[in-house]
């Protein structure tokens, strides 16, 4: 591909060098027209100013916080900093700085103290996991007031601006419907929410939208979908006062990574016959997974997720693109067969 100097597009545009410039670096002065041709042809040749070098001569400092739960109270987690890390890779011959604060994922005060600790150091543009509804929505809203550009990623707030990645949860609550009604055509079924707070928790209640919604337009289907919220410290014991009370369950899903736990009481209680349908490929669900005690995991691919949240935000700051509002995943159904290539690095 050829690279266009200023001068060949002054040649190409009709205008003189001092026009084209004047365009690129958005300096005004410039009839509308004028501008209008230079930008359709910047289009039409794909041109890319050499920011690379102007940053490096401005000695341009970019601050960007990172707000996320913490890994060592969640596992799940623990794969988004490898994200971030290869993200700044990418980035090194930037002075791109991030400073990562990480939350307790089951705590809205810390949530909301860690944040007020990030904007301390007064970050440039900000990415974060908004696990929990109504505060992540004051802190975007506070973000928006102080012209903050925000990245989200695994959860979405959709009453704000922030950008989005991650997936259609809504869609895959339809696939966890599916793959159980295809290994289990009778029976109830089961959706279980365990360790987060569910009135809050917008990705649990829109995948569980979509579990529901399968089974509604499923014709025949005279079962019943049942629903149990468990806090962790009580996992165990609710668990199995559930299973003991619906002895017609058939078939369970998950809607987090905490699908271990019901896997590890199916088999202490000998109920394999319950088939299991949950979320991530942390080295619990895969060794259930490959023992046939959880039957299929949906991969959400955190370390994607927050690879490209903030790969966006550093081309926004070093190179001035516009951040796609919203980039969903492709939703991943892993199974003991498949799994081996999803967990290398």
């Amino acid at each position: 591909m050829k690279k266009y100097t200023i001068k060949d597009i002054a040649q190409l545009a009709g205008v003189s060098k001092g026009t084209v410039d004047r365009v690129i670096h958005n300096r005004g002065n410039v009839a509308k027209d004028v501008e209008q041709k230079v930008r359709a042809l910047l289009e039409e040749i794909n041109y890319q100013p050499n920011l690379l070098a102007r940053n490096l001569k401005n000695n341009k400092i970019f601050n960007i916080g990172v707000l996320i739960p913490d890994p060592e109270i969640d596992a799940y987690w623990a794969v988004c900093i490898d994200g971030i890390n290869s993200a700044l890779a990418e980035f090194s011959a930037f002075d791109v700085r991030i400073n990562t604060f990480l939350y307790d994922p089951t705590d809205t005060a810390d949530f909301l103290i860690r944040n007020e600790h990030m904007l301390e150091t007064s970050p440039d543009v900000i990415l974060m996991v908004p696990l929990f509804y109504k505060e992540a929505t004051s802190v975007l809203q506070h973000y928006q007031s102080l012209n903050i550009q925000v990245g989200t990623f695994n959860n979405q707030i959709t009453s704000s601006s922030a950008s989005f990645i991650g997936q259609d949860l809504y869609q895959s609550g339809r696939i966890a419907a599916k793959l159980l009604h295809s290994i289990s055509k009778n029976g109830d079924m089961a959706i279980i929410h365990i360790d987060e707070k569910y009135k809050n928790a917008v990705h649990m209640q829109e995948k569980e939208k979509g579990f529901k919604s399968y089974y509604a337009d499923l014709e025949g289907f005279e079962s019943s979908i049942l629903k149990c919220k468990i806090k962790y410290v009580e996992t165990e014991d609710k668990l199995r006062d559930f299973l003991n009370a619906h002895p017609n369950l058939e078939g369970i899903f998950v809607t987090n990574s905490k699908a271990y736990h019901v896997a590890r009481l199916l088999e202490a209680e000998h109920k394999t016959h319950i088939k299991l349908v949950g979320y991530d490929l942390i080295s619990q669900n895969v060794n259930y997974l490959n023992s046939g005690t959880i039957d299929f995991l949906i991969h959400q691919n955190p370390r994607q997720q927050a690879y490209l949240g903030l790969k966006y935000l550093i081309e926004h700051l070093v190179f001035d693109k516009q951040i796609p509002e919203k980039f969903l995943l492709p939703i991943d159904i892993i199974n003991s067969e498949n799994v081996t290539p999803f967990l290398r690095p």
